[in-house]
């Protein structure tokens, strides 16, 4: 029987996925979390198959999420399910250890698909991925700025689009004001912006944030 978590500040969306994990008669919903603290106190507690996991939680983002839960099990198997599009953040978030990506507009067949994929200890990539991923072996000198950065930055660069500030970013992260000013430094010149509001304009206009 494959364990699933269903971490997701919605319940109407919880929901949606209870009713088809468990029509699958080797499925089954052992959890549910709609903040990150959640899901990552109940990832503590026990080990699942796979943790269906929204990037847009009101606590503790997926990405931040994602990189905890990683810390404490890096075997436990990840899928991300996001409104965003898949090209904005799946490369990013299959770099930092998810175990697949998927949109909330996938069909329940798909999603029952990845989790079984997730399950058996394999990455799960739609066509879409799969192509984009092909694309960038082809031509690497096609990757936008944010697919560039590392792990680490990619994650203070969207807490520095959203707005938050190096200290508030420092204290959350558990790491020095000097070290979150270097990453951001980093960032910049990577990207090749000049500050945090080219940063938030960069976010918006690429659908990474709203």
């Amino acid at each position: 029987m494959i364990r699933v978590l269903i971490a997701d500040d919605h319940a109407i969306v919880r929901s949606g996925f209870r009713q088809f994990v468990a029509d699958e008669p080797d499925m089954e919903v052992a959890a549910e979390a709609s903040t990150g603290d959640e899901t990552i106190a109940l990832v503590r507690e026990r080990a699942f198959d796979v943790v269906l996991l929204d990037i847009a939680m009101p606590d503790k983002n997926g990405i931040d999420t994602l990189r905890v839960i990683k810390q404490i099990r890096p075997e436990q198997g990840v899928l991300i399910l996001s409104g965003y599009p898949e090209s904005q953040y799946a490369i990013n978030l299959l770099r930092a250890g998810a175990n697949g990506y998927l949109n909330k507009d996938a069909a329940p067949d798909e999603i029952v698909r990845a989790i079984r994929t997730v399950a058996r200890g394999h990455r799960y990539l739609s066509e879409f991925i799969a192509d984009a991923l092909a694309d960038k072996l082809e031509k690497p000198a096609t990757e936008r700025p944010h697919e560039t950065l590392s792990e680490r930055e990619f994650q203070i660069f969207c807490k520095l689009a959203g707005g938050q500030i190096p200290t508030e970013i420092a204290e959350e992260l558990h790491l020095s004001v000097k070290t979150i000013s270097t990453y951001r430094a980093r960032v910049l010149e990577k990207m090749r912006l000049a500050n945090n509001a080219d940063l938030t304009y960069y976010a918006i206009k690429n659908g990474l944030i709203e």
